[in-house]
């Protein structure tokens, strides 16, 4: 019997998992992350100096109506250094990927790098322009929502350095 296909929101954890074990991400958000921005990415993720976006398509048709979003059809307007959609296995082609993106596949056990993915530090294309802006709108709405809850002083708080100091690393 064939496994079940996996959700929308059970492929968005994956993706999280995946941004942060295998992209190298420190910091990852995902739907529902609700912004004013026009974009809504499924997961997003930051490591050095880039963002990573992931997509999630369990349909075709929903993957034919991503490509005419305003976003899509302005890539210059789409968060992202490098974005990657992230669906079941064969549901998208590599060949119908925009250009600069890249693929993964979701197996039962395992994400499968399909195309367009670097592997450690080597990333053999430049990455897109993401909307940095966007990405920061996402971020300080992130950020506020700890804020209003009482959240966000944790920031401050240095005892996990275990008394060295300033200038120590983190853990």
């Amino acid at each position: 019997m064939a496994a079940a296909l996996d959700t929308h929101g059970e492929l968005v954890l994956r993706a999280e998992r995946w941004l942060r074990q295998c992209a190298g991400c420190s910091v990852v958000l995902r739907d529902p992350m609700r912004t004013h921005n026009q974009e809504q990415p499924d997961a997003i993720g930051w490591r050095d100096h880039v963002s990573i976006l992931i997509e999630v398509k369990t349909s075709r048709a929903d993957f034919l109506a991503d490509a005419k979003k305003p976003f899509r059809l302005q890539p210059e307007k789409g968060m992202g250094d490098w974005r990657l959609y992230l669906c079941p296995p064969q549901l998208i082609q590599p060949e119908e990927l925009p250009p600069g993106w890249g693929l993964l596949w979701a197996l039962p056990k395992i994400i499968r790098r399909v195309h367009g993915l670097p592997r450690g530090n080597w990333w053999g294309q430049p990455p897109l322009a993401g909307n940095k802006q966007a990405e920061t709108i996402l971020l300080k709405s992130a950020l506020r929502r700890l804020d209003r809850r009482g959240y966000l002083e944790a920031v401050y708080d240095q005892s996990w350095l275990g008394g060295a100091g300033e200038g120590a690393q983190a853990p």
